[in-house]
């Protein structure tokens, strides 16, 4: 998942498109076709094609959450409009949860591509993995920070890495690879969809980008419309690429390299090693960065400290990481685990959204966020134990105000009795 910044004004079309494909786009390219062919098989195209129709739905409620509500807190604002402040805030939270699980895994998929390359097993990977996280944190600490051009550059980097691989390899594709179709079953097509999820969000990062076209109304439908076409045909073409290329090596952490090895021949897995780690370094970075403007919203200021958030964000996803990196070098999670924590925070946050968006829009856009409620809502329950996490980010935030509002409640009624008495 990408991440951009708004910062200039007077937004070209061309642009804003860009920025727009730049939030979706990200890392997870890398490894998720490998892996949801894994769950479902070649059944997989089927969630991919799910969660692009998905896509465009989220684009149209963003956009128009973005319009209606400018809101500096972002998909929180939202979700207090609709929901109130404890929701919002709830939502705010779970956010970052998944942002501080996600951290993670963008640098796995990078010592992936690393020890792909110089050989060594899943514990060699989560060491590369760990100093990828290490490095990243101290830029991000350094106060360092890709900014949206660097960002739209990393964007081009992948779309060239993509394009190169699908192209390339077209000709080792067989029509063999794509049976059995459903190998695993059709419910493996939901969780196949579920673990998607992570590479999809992203439309709510660039909502607050719709105030800063000059013509909106003749723009902005534009902008979606190429950022839409643009993501479809990557995302298809790698999913499509995946299967018919590496046929039952499909299921592997690296698709990438298979694919580019196929195009370009013995420099492929060094390409593939290359584009990873550039892109697991600065996305991470912007991933990070980006999340800090919603802890600034959550924590209370420290005085004299302002950048106490980041810091903390900083630390959570250093001691969060480290934790997870280290459980799956022992092998005692997988990587589709792994992937299965972030991917659910980012549900349960786009539920929070389409449900408040549901409620506070009207006309088309209205109509859209109802069954994208609900089609997020049944990818939720294909994602098991994980819904446990945002449940309880959920209960940890909302327990304070609740007992508090009962103490509250006892003190009044405790005062109405002694005036009675």
């Amino acid at each position: 998942m990408g991440k951009t910044s708004a910062n200039q004004p007077n937004l070209t079309t061309a642009r804003g498109a860009a920025l727009y494909i730049g939030a979706i786009l990200g890392p997870g390219l890398l490894l998720l076709p490998g892996l949801a062919a894994a769950q479902a098989g070649p059944a997989s195209i089927l969630a991919w094609l799910a969660l692009l129709g998905l896509s465009g739905l989220f684009a149209a409620v963003f956009s128009a959450l973005g319009r209606k509500i400018p809101s500096a807190g972002g998909v929180m604002g939202y979700v207090t409009a609709g929901l109130g402040p404890r929701a919002g805030r709830a939502t705010g939270w779970i956010f970052l949860a998944g942002v501080v699980a996600g951290a993670p895994i963008v640098c796995l998929i990078g010592a992936s591509y690393v020890t792909e390359l110089t050989g060594g097993g899943q514990l060699a990977r989560a060491a590369v993995a760990a100093a990828l996280l290490l490095t990243v944190i101290g830029l991000a600490a350094a106060g360092l920070r890709a900014g949206a051009s660097a960002q739209l550059v990393l964007v081009s980097l992948l779309t060239v890495v993509v394009v190169v691989a699908v192209a390339g390899s077209a000709t080792a594709a067989r029509v063999a690879n794509w049976t059995p179709f459903a190998p695993h079953g059709w419910l493996s097509v939901g969780s196949a969809a579920a673990t998607l999820m992570f590479s999809f969000a992203g439309w709510e990062a660039v909502a607050p980008l719709t105030a800063r076209f000059a013509d909106p109304a003749r723009q902005l439908p534009r902008a979606v419309a190429i950022a839409l076409a643009a993501t479809t045909a990557l995302y298809l073409g790698l999913a499509v690429a995946t299967i018919s290329v590496l046929g039952r090596r499909a299921a592997t952490d690296v698709p990438m390299a298979g694919l580019l090895s196929h195009a370009i021949g013995a420099a492929g897995p060094d390409a593939a090693a290359v584009a990873a780690i550039v892109l697991t370094l600065c996305a991470t970075n912007a991933y990070i960065n980006g999340a800090a403007a919603m802890a600034g919203q959550l924590v209370r200021p420290v005085p004299g400290r302002a950048s106490a958030p980041l810091h903390r964000l900083l630390a959570a996803i250093g001691v969060a990481g480290l934790v997870l990196i280290t459980l799956y070098g022992l092998r005692i999670v997988s990587t589709a685990a792994l992937v299965a924590v972030p991917s659910t925070l980012f549900l349960a946050v786009y539920l929070g959204a389409m449900t408040a968006a549901a409620r506070v829009l009207r006309g088309p856009a209205r109509l859209a966020a109802v069954p994208a409620a609900l089609a997020v809502a049944i990818m939720l329950a294909f994602c098991g134990w994980a819904l446990a996490l945002p449940a309880a980010v959920a209960l940890a935030v909302s327990w304070p105000a609740w007992t508090g509002a009962r103490r509250t409640s006892a003190r009044r009624t405790s005062a109405r009795r002694v005036a009675c008495g």
